[in-house]
C-alpha cells in the first residue's frame, strides 16, 4: 500500500472513530422529549464519598470602615447507607472525613487547620475538629430526596439549620424544562427585638438530559416583602448553580454554586454588604464501591 492510500485509510478510521464518539442525534432528541424519573438508587453498605471545595469572602462597610473575611475549606464527605426500607426510603449516616480549612479575619493573622496533620487544632477550630471522623447525622430520605427523619449525632454550634440535607428531586418523572420547588420557611431576628418568619424556596429546573446524565438548575428566591436588615442576614442563600444526576445509578454526581449578593443599608443607611462564594462538590470514582454494612455501634 502506498503512503498516500495509507494515509487515507488512516483519515478513515479516525474520522469513524471520531463520528461514534459524537452523541447519537436520536437518542439525545429522545432524551430531550421524554419522562425521565429521577430518584436516588443506594443500596445496603454503599459509600458515595465526595470532594467539596468552598471559599467564600464577605465585605462590610459601616460608618466610613471597611472590614474583609475570607474562609476557605476542603473536605471530603461520606454518605454511608445504613437501610433501605421496603418503602424505597433510604437510611443514611453523613460523616465528614478531612477537612482542610484557612480563615483570614479583620485584624487577625491567617489561621489554618489541616485535619490530615493536626493532631491539636489551633484556637478557633476546635468545634470544627471535633466534628471530623464521627457520625454528624443519622438522615432517612424518600427516593426523591425528601427529608423524612434527621437525627443530630454531632451537635454543630456554626450548623446552618437551614442548609440543605440532600437535592430534592421531583417525585414523578419530568420532562426538560419541568420545574419543581422546595419550600424553606427562614426565621431571622429583627433589630427591635424578635424574630421573623420569612418564605422562601429552592427552585430547580430540569435543564437537560445527555446521555444518562440530568443537568438540573437550582436557584434561591425569597417569596415574602424583606427590608435590607432581613435581605442581609439571607446574603449567603442566594445560591444558584447546577447539580449533574446520574439517572441510571441514581446519584448526584456534581453541584456547582456560586453567590454575589450586594446588601445596601443592612445595618443602617450607611452600611453596605456585598457576599461572594463559589462551591463545588463532585462525586469520587471510588464511591462506586459497597462496603460492609455499619456496626451497631457505627449507627450510634
Amino acid at each position: 500500500m502506498s503512503f498516500t492510500g495509507y494515509a487515507a485509510r488512516l483519515s478513515l478510521l479516525i474520522a469513524t472513530a471520531l463520528v461514534a464518539a459524537l452523541p447519537c442525534p436520536a437518542r439525545a432528541a429522545s432524551e430531550e422529549t421524554a419522562k425521565h424519573t429521577l430518584h436516588y438508587k443506594f443500596q445496603i453498605g454503599d459509600v458515595l464519598r465526595y470532594d467539596i471545595e468552598h471559599n467564600a469572602l464577605i465585605r462590610s462597610t459601616m460608618e466610613g470602615s471597611t472590614q474583609k473575611a475570607q474562609t476557605r475549606s476542603a473536605s471530603v464527605k461520606a454518605w454511608k447507607v445504613i437501610d433501605v426500607l421496603p418503602n424505597g426510603e433510604i437510611e443514611l449516616q453523613h460523616v465528614v472525613e478531612e477537612l482542610q480549612m484557612t480563615n483570614r479575619l479583620p485584624e487577625r493573622a491567617e489561621m489554618k487547620y489541616d485535619s490530615t496533620k493536626d493532631s491539636t487544632p489551633p484556637a478557633g477550630f476546635e468545634d470544627a475538629a471535633k466534628a471530623v471522623g464521627v457520625p454528624l447525622s443519622h438522615i432517612r430520605l424518600t427516593p426523591w430526596g425528601k427529608v423524612v427523619e434527621h437525627e443530630i449525632k454531632h451537635h454543630q454550634p456554626a450548623a446552618d439549620p437551614y442548609a440543605p440535607l440532600a437535592v430534592l428531586l421531583p417525585e414523578g418523572p419530568v420532562a426538560v424544562g419541568d420545574t419543581w420547588d422546595e419550600p424553606v420557611e427562614i426565621k431571622v431576628n429583627l433589630s427591635e427585638g424578635g424574630t421573623k418568619a420569612v418564605k422562601t424556596r429552592r427552585h430547580f429546573r430540569l435543564a437537560s438530559v445527555t446521555n444518562g446524565v440530568a443537568v438540573i438548575e437550582s436557584k434561591f428566591q425569597v417569596l415574602s416583602p424583606v427590608q435590607p436588615e432581613v435581605e442581609g442576614q439571607l446574603a449567603q442563600r442566594f445560591i444558584d448553580g447546577t447539580v449533574r444526576f446520574d439517572i441510571a445509578k441514581g446519584r448526584v454526581i456534581s453541584q456547582e454554586y456560586d453567590v454575589d449578593k450586594r446588601v445596601l443599608g443592612f445595618a443602617g443607611p450607611a452600611s453596605s454588604m456585598h457576599y461572594q462564594m463559589q462551591m463545588s462538590e463532585r462525586l469520587r470514582d471510588e464511591s462506586a464501591t459497597v462496603a460492609s454494612r455499619p456496626t451497631t455501634a457505627d449507627e450510634k
